[in-house]
């Protein structure tokens, strides 16, 4: 029986408790990349997987992305079921050519003949002091290729289901984790359950069938006078900018979107149709990025509803800072977003 009662759990746990809950149902999955198995994970994602799984499914790798995403397309082509950890989304990109332009087009190219049903995850976004090239929010980059699943969880309990859901799937699956939120606990960095209205920030325990479907966006925060429409890590960003909006009278609504590939702007545009205003944060540069999408779609589906322009808050266009608190003010932060939902209202 699942039960969610008194449970903390990592948002790093709920990563591991997915894999390893779907290891244990299919024999065919397997997990491969750098520090994975001896060294427990770089993040101790996977401590303790390959004392249960062994070396056969729980296989370190050499430092070659091209190398082991390319291996994992093949072993998903045959009837595996690859997980593939890039220890940052950053190293991925050396691996391009076999994760956006072999397997997501594997099943049109092959004519049906080969699907692709590979999970590419680890971590995504900047704010950990690692430097410009080590701080890529790759959202942007990967979700305009059709024929792949791409989500930004934002709580533990998101995490575990969406990685669920992903393995399962038969098209290929990217997860993208912050790595600023491996050690978030049940109620995350500030405790915002209040928001939830019967949302758990934890999954349920014993419930090895827990999943959330693909394309399901979910409303963090329940609100009336302006809709933020965000994913990931700027979640958090959001509700702290909403907690502090609330004491100006001015009562936001938080849309986490979890999937960018599938995209559920039915629930979007819902939420904006009652608000009548829109901010979307987005970690990604602003040019070209997913929230430009989103922002897009927000006017085809919603613009008779609209009392304002929709007004965008990313991180700033430039190369992510090494210093702690540049960092910060360049990513999608609290203050500005305060500062556009006030102007977007017509409260600045």
């Amino acid at each position: 029986m699942a039960t969610t009662t008194g449970r903390t759990l990592q948002f790093r746990e709920a990563l591991r408790e997915a894999m390893q809950e779907e290891m244990r149902i299919d024999q065919r999955i397997f997990l491969m990349g750098e520090e994975v198995g001896e060294y427990n994970g770089a993040y101790k994602v996977s401590q303790g997987m390959l004392d249960e799984f062994g070396p056969r499914r729980i296989v370190d790798s050499p430092i070659s992305e091209t190398g082991f995403a390319g291996l994992g397309v093949g072993a998903a082509m045959y009837g595996l079921k690859p997980i593939i950890e890039f220890m940052s989304w950053s190293f991925c990109l050396v691996a391009a050519d076999q994760i956006i332009n072999n397997a997501p087009k594997m099943l049109y190219m092959s004519g049906g003949q080969f699907g692709c049903p590979i999970v590419f995850r680890g971590n995504n976004g900047a704010g950990g002091q690692l430097g410009s090239t080590h701080s890529w929010s790759v959202e942007s980059l990967f979700s305009s290729v059709p024929g792949l699943k791409l989500a930004v969880p934002s709580t533990p309990r998101d995490a575990k289901g969406l990685l669920k859901a992903g393995i399962r799937d038969a098209d290929p699956f990217f997860s993208l984790e912050s790595e600023r939120m491996l050690g978030m606990g049940l109620h995350g960095d500030k405790d915002y359950s209040r928001y939830l209205h019967g949302n758990k920030w934890a999954p349920p325990e014993n419930d090895a069938d827990f999943v959330i479907p693909l394309g399901q966006a979910d409303i963090k925060k329940q609100g009336t006078d302006c809709t933020i429409i965000t994913a990931g890590r700027p979640v958090h960003f959001a509700l702290e900018a909403a907690e502090a909006l609330e004491q100006e009278g001015i009562d936001i609504e938080v849309v986490d979107v979890r999937t960018y590939r599938p995209l559920d702007i039915e629930t979007i545009a819902g939420s904006v149709r009652k608000t009548g205003y829109a901010v979307v944060v987005d970690q990604s540069w602003p040019f070209a990025s997913v929230g430009a999408e989103v922002a897009a779609q927000v006017y085809e589906h919603c613009f008779d509803a609209l009392d304002n322009h929709v007004l965008r808050v990313h991180n700033d266009d430039i190369p992510a800072p090494y210093n702690r608190n540049r960092e910060q003010d360049m990513l999608p932060n609290a203050r500005k977003i305060i500062e556009a939902v006030r102007a977007v209202t017509y409260n600045a």
